[in-house]
């Protein structure tokens, strides 16, 4: 039986955590940020945010917020648990902390490609803003970013 996304408990990532935000983060992405840029988050304050299943993190949102607008940096849930609807309970948990932070709209930015992400954005209703053109890396060449926002 698995467990439902009810169960995921949350909590704040630490620097001592980098070993396993770098593991999590070379299973969900072709091109994976490095470990300076999840520094360079931490030491600008940015939120950082482990879902957690049964006390194991299967995933994780990195925010950021300035004044009223919040920009979702990164948010990934390891391949094994994917479909399941934990990205969708991370995303709303991550809203409500942008909320409680007093930001009235979250940006974020996803590859033009990445059809499971798109298809959750517009579900949770995210409207696109914008294309950022060759904006990611890619096997051959690069890839457009699309620009969305959801107004909280």
């Amino acid at each position: 039986m698995s467990a439902s996304p009810k169960s995921l408990s949350f909590r704040t990532i630490q620097l001592q955590d980098l070993p396993e935000v770098m593991a999590i983060e070379r299973q969900c992405y072709e091109f994976p940020w490095t470990e300076e840029i999840f520094k360079s988050c931490f030491n600008a304050g940015n939120l950082a945010i482990f879902a957690e299943l049964e006390g194991k993190a299967i995933g994780y949102g990195v925010l950021s917020t300035v004044l009223d607008e919040a920009s979702l940096l990164n948010i990934c849930i390891v391949p094994s648990e994917q479909g399941k609807a934990y990205a969708k309970v991370l995303l709303q948990f991550l809203c409500e902390q942008v909320r409680a932070l007093g930001a009235d709209t979250l940006f974020l930015e996803v590859r033009a490609s990445n059809q499971a992400a798109l298809h959750l954005y517009e579900k949770m209703g995210f409207n696109q803003i914008g294309t950022r053109r060759n904006y990611y890396p890619a096997k051959k060449g690069r890839e457009d970013a699309w620009m969305f926002a959801l107004s909280l």
